[in-house]
């Protein structure tokens, strides 16, 4: 069932999770990771990276492919969304995680580029976001174009910057939703963080 302007998961939770990523993140030796060298060549002593330095890591691994690499904003949205322990910064494990669901981003937008072009339209928008799970009202698909293209197309960092910020408000959103009908309650400095660490 998909509440109204969020992709709900049915009982169980989507298959992988919502959002494209997998429920729990596998854990495996480092060390045996391809990923791990890209990501301890920057990561440094204490195995942690920030958001420049992801932006570095991701531009190193060359995940962005043709497309333009990676912002800085879009990688600070991408630690946001994995820091579970709010230090700011993401370790091996949750990089892992994130390079999984980027490359899940990219297949999928790479098949709605047909073109070729880098970018998509809002038309190919709205089927992108409905195929992830996301039930949007054409208001709310107005606001994502608003947000994020550029004269009506939407480019491969700003679809994954919209991406994330789906995810983490949507999850946001249903911590709140205990009853699951749609609506959920929240005090003013807690929507004021909400909408700040996403």
């Amino acid at each position: 069932m998909a509440y109204p302007g969020y992709g709900a998961p049915p009982p169980g939770g989507y298959p992988g999770g919502p959002g494209g990523f997998p429920a729990q993140p596998q854990q495996t030796q480092p060390q045996q990771d391809p990923l791990y060298g890209y990501f301890a060549s920057v990561a440094g002593q204490d195995g942690q990276i920030s958001a420049d330095e992801l932006q570095r890591c991701l531009t190193q691994s060359g995940i962005a492919g043709a497309y333009k690499p990676f912002s800085l904003e879009t990688c600070r949205l991408m630690i946001n969304m994995l820091d579970r322990d709010m230090s700011g910064t993401m370790g091996f494990h949750e990089f892992r995680e994130l390079s999984q669901v980027l490359n899940g981003w990219k297949q999928h937008f790479m098949a709605i580029d047909r073109d070729h072009s880098g970018t998509v339209e809002g038309h190919e928008m709205q089927h992108a976001i409905s195929s992830l799970g996301y039930n949007l009202s054409p208001q709310g698909m107005n606001a994502i174009m608003r947000r994020y293209s550029t004269h009506g197309r939407i480019g491969f960092d700003d679809f994954i910057s919209c991406c994330v910020k789906l995810r983490s408000l949507s999850n946001a959103f249903q911590a709140r939703d205990t009853s699951r009908q749609g609506a959920a309650t929240f005090r003013y400095d807690d929507f004021i963080q909400v909408c700040m660490s996403t």
